[in-house]
């Protein structure tokens, strides 16, 4: 005989309140108390630089839609046009039949627009990045990471059978120190992604070339912002006929969409195709957002205007910023981050931001170092001048009051 409704509560009941074998609980009720627990936010509507949370409109200084490429009519269109043609889905992994023209045509135009041999499309940058440490190293290789390199780098690094050696940020002489000839890979952001600063990128690839390694950068943050046609960092820092032997970036920042990308040798691409797992059994990403992506690429090349734009804003907010005396970390991009050190403070910031229509997001350990939480503001070419004096103002005050709390 089937068990009543009432009696499946009870047994759910009775589960969700056991800790063996997971201390769930206990876990959740740490982090609470230091100040670290994590919660969702839900926005009932989001356009251009403003987000409506709880039925009061905010400034968003949360996004990385640096472009405002999101809300662009004509990426926007071609993503409807993309499901009139393909549907919703892809289907399937790519080597089954979810590789379409679509995908290719993209594919071929990050090739054309960077400058490399071959391209490979992911649903994220999370799974790209994981993809390349996964696939190519192995416990006789060693993956030399920056300490500051986002966590799906880290994570890949750190659990793989492959050895992990993390050099200071930023650090070419530790780096140097650190490295052995011919066993691995050398891997660090472009623009990092809660600092904002830059990677000495002729650096890394010169020691990469000394010591016979191979180099992988992930330009997630400087995609589509820096350099000209928004080639990224690389561009930026006038290496653009540098290559590394690895390049991965997202969609979902300047480009506005979603997804990432892998970028190298034509070699390098067809071996990831065969050997890693994660390209190998994922549904590929839908057809109609590679399209909404193709458009996005065209666009923007040629959004020089927004990215002008955008960089007017930067230098209004830093100039105003300092002139408040906020500790602003080093950083001439989008990312802004305000380095407060004490997580209460930092979400108690926050907080005060919100209350005055402004949304900002504090950033705290572990996605940070301990002792050094901050808000991490970010700024898009969908911001005003007026947006950007308003939040230095609402900044201002609220960094003087929690001084006095």
């Amino acid at each position: 005989m089937r068990p009543s409704r009432a009696a499946n509560n009870r047994n759910w009941d009775r589960f969700a309140v056991t800790e063996a074998p997971f201390a769930l609980l206990a876990a959740l009720q740490a982090r609470r108390d230091q100040g670290l627990l994590r919660t969702r936010c839900c926005s009932e509507h989001v356009s251009g630089s403003r987000m409506v949370v709880a039925g009061r409109e905010h400034i968003n200084f949360s996004s990385n839609d640096y472009l405002g490429a999101s809300q662009n009519p004509l990426i926007r269109s071609a993503w409807k046009a993309g499901l009139d043609v393909w549907g919703a889905g892809s289907g399937a992994s790519p080597l089954v039949t979810g590789y379409t023209a679509a995908h290719r045509e993209l594919e071929e135009a990050i090739a054309e627009w960077l400058g490399v041999e071959a391209v490979m499309l992911f649903s994220s940058g999370f799974a790209a990045n994981q993809a390349v440490i996964k696939s190519l190293l192995t416990a006789e290789h060693t993956v030399w990471q920056d300490r500051l390199n986002h966590a799906s780098l880290q994570e890949a690094g750190s659990q793989h059978a492959c050895r992990l050696r993390r050099f200071r940020h930023n650090d070419l002489a530790h780096l140097s120190s650190l490295l052995a000839t011919a066993q691995g890979l050398i891997v660090s952001e472009g623009v990092f992604s809660m600092d904002g600063d830059q990677a000495p990128c002729a650096g890394l690839h010169e020691l990469a070339h000394q010591s016979q390694n191979w180099w992988m950068l992930d330009d997630a943050h400087g995609l589509g912002v820096l350099g000209a046609q928004g080639r990224g960092t690389l561009d930026h820092q006038g290496l653009g006929s540098l290559r590394p032997d690895v390049l991965m970036a997202t969609f979902g920042k300047a480009l506005g969409t979603s997804g990432a990308f892998v970028a190298g040798r034509r070699e390098l691409i067809d071996y990831m195709v065969n050997f890693s797992r994660d390209y190998v059994y994922s549904t590929h990403m839908p057809p109609a957002q590679a399209v909404a992506t193709l458009a996005a690429v065209r666009w923007v090349k040629q959004a020089d205007a927004a990215r002008a734009h955008l960089a007017e804003l930067i230098h209004r907010f830093r100039t105003g910023a300092m002139q408040a005396g906020l500790p602003l970390l080093d950083s001439a991009t989008p990312i802004q981050p305000l380095l407060v050190g004490c997580s209460e403070q930092a979400l108690a910031l926050a907080t005060s931001l919100r209350a005055q229509g402004l949304w900002v997001t504090a950033i705290r350990p572990p996605t940070v170092p301990t002792g050094t939480a901050r808000l991490r503001l970010t700024l898009t070419a969908g911001h005003s001048v007026d947006d950007i004096e308003t939040l230095v103002v609402a900044l201002a005050r609220a960094w003087q009051e929690s001084r006095h709390v």
